[in-house]
Formats: structure tokens, sequence, C-alpha cells
């Protein structure tokens, strides 16, 4: 199959095309014939080696983890899916998604919403996982709460904007002006413009903060929760200490891969109530995924990168 891999940590120009073995699948696994994944900043932090401590990761290395395609063979023991099953998931971290094939831990797996594109599905997994795992596991977001979204035209934030209003949230979000009408559209009650209001101005009281961005922009939205409110992050450890003196919970996610989160979330989109949304889209090519990985870095691409495969 064809993938494309680094055998090395560094830039972009580190993605380079190659050949490699099918996977094969152990009785619990699904392969999926892939046709479309997605970027996120963790693919090239990855590739960069900031996480090389923390996870130790074998090459030639296949990054990406968001999977959309077709089940093209089933494990001796799997149960809920068959071969030309419509599908979607975030595999474990151990197998990247730039690749036309990927095995699959069955329980990852949930059948793709039949209105949604595979370039739609694709987009959905970490991203969508990580929004809901923020707002509801952790923040147990519910009708009435004031909630804060940092960086909301991004692909986490822009899922969690939809899921918070989904629950009957006031959604408080901040993005650069010339994204004011995407987030409105979203269902954003109060948009902040980052670049000409601090948000810790014009936000008091909430009952959680989504946190997409770490470093000060985290340690100031500490200011921003009620007593008794909480805050997550995905970009940073919060400080703890602060957090205690000011009466709040306040943690930092990693996202747990869950076929059945993915179901639920499906269902939001059957109903309308999440969209994913495409911002850019590349081909399976070295020059394709560099691009991809080059404009995610930037912080700025709007709503989702995705992957075309077949």
């Amino acid at each position: 199959m064809k993938a494309i891999v680094i055998e090395q940590y560094g830039g972009s120009e580190q993605l380079v095309e190659k050949e490699l073995p099918k996977p094969e699948i152990q009785d619990q696994q699904i392969l999926i014939e892939m046709h479309a994944t997605s970027i996120n900043p963790i693919d090239w932090k990855v590739r960069e080696g900031y996480l090389k401590d923390a996870m130790p990761f074998e090459f030639p290395l296949i990054l990406g983890w968001d999977a959309a395609g077709i089940v093209s063979e089933v494990g001796s023991q799997v149960t809920q899916f068959k071969k030309g099953d419509a599908v979607f998931a975030r595999p474990s971290m151990e197998n990247g998604t730039y690749s036309e094939y990927v095995a699959v831990d069955e329980e990852l797996v949930a059948f793709k919403p039949d209105h949604l594109s595979f370039e739609e599905a694709a987009s959905v997994p970490l991203a969508g996982l990580t929004a809901w795992q923020c707002l509801v596991d952790f923040g147990q977001v519910k009708k009435g709460d004031k909630v804060l979204i940092h960086a909301g035209s991004g692909g986490v934030g822009s899922f969690a904007i939809q899921i918070a209003k989904s629950f009957g949230a006031y959604v408080f979000s901040t993005a650069s002006s010339k994204n004011e009408a995407f987030l409105k559209e979203l269902g954003v009650d109060e948009f902040i413009d980052y670049k000409t209001t601090d948000f810790a101005d014009v936000v008091k009281d909430v009952d959680l903060v989504v946190d997409t961005m770490g470093g000060d922009i985290l340690e100031k939205s500490l200011d921003v929760v009620k007593k008794g409110g909480r805050l997550v992050s995905i970009a940073g450890e919060p400080n703890v200490e602060k957090a205690k003196t000011n009466g709040i919970t306040a943690e930092s996610l990693w996202l747990n891969p869950n076929g059945k989160q993915l179901a639920e979330l499906g269902q939001l989109m059957e109903k309308g109530e999440v969209q994913p949304h495409i911002g850019h889209t590349f081909p399976l090519t070295e020059k394709g995924l560099r691009e991809a990985h080059d404009l995610s870095a930037t912080h700025h691409a709007k709503g989702k990168i995705v992957i075309t495969i077949q």
C-alpha cells in the first residue's frame, strides 16, 4: 500500500512516500480501506519530535489519527461490522492514517453518518471526540451553562461550540474578526476578537473554559471561571495551585479514543446539531501532506484540513 511516512524527526520535508505492507489485522480488528484522513496539530508536533520523550515511536512512522473509509476485512472476533460498511474512527496511536489501509480495534470504530462524505467524516474523530470529552465527560455541560471556548474557528473549537450549543449552553468564543461570521453561524452567543479585545475584560464567572491555546491564555482563563466551575486545557498544564485558590477544578485532557462516543457524535450530526467544517483539502502525496502540515502549524487554518486518499 502507499503511505506517507517520516523516517526521522524534523520539518515537513521529512514526509515521504513509501510502499509498505498492508496491515495484518488481529482478531478484534477491522481493516479500513481509507478514503480520507485529516490533519491535527499533534501530527506535526510528533513529526517535529516534541513528544518523543513521552511517546517513543518506531520509524518509518505513519502519522495521522483520523480514518474514514470502507471495511475491507474483519477479524474473527468482530461482531458489529462487516466487509463493505462505511465507517470512521480515531485509531490507536501506533496505527497512522496517512495510508491506503489502516487496522483499527472494533471498539474504536463507528458507522459513518449516511449524509456525510468520507472527507467530512474524516474531519470528525480526533477533534470531535476531544471537544466531546472536554465538554461532556470533564465539563459536565448542561443547559444554561456559560462556556468560554478559545480559538473557536479551529478544529476542536468549531466542534466544541456546536456540542455546547446542542446541550443548551451560552457560548463565548475567541477568534480573529475574519472568522466572526463563521463563529456566529456555528451558534456563538458572544464573539470576542482576540486582536482588539482582552477576553478577561468581557468574560466573567463562566461555568466552563475549554482552552486550546495554552500559555498566557490558559493562565488568564483561570480568573474568568466562577467558584465551583471548571477549566480544561488540551494545550498545557493548568496552574493547580491557582485553580485551588480560585475554587475551581482544572485539568489537562488527553483524548481517549472511543467508538461509542463517536457514534453519539454521529447522532448529533444526523440531527443536524453538529456539522463538520472543512476549510482545506489536499491529496495523499508528499507535496500535499507537506503543505497541509505547514498550514496547520500556522494556527490560522479555518475548520479542518482534510486529506483525500481514494
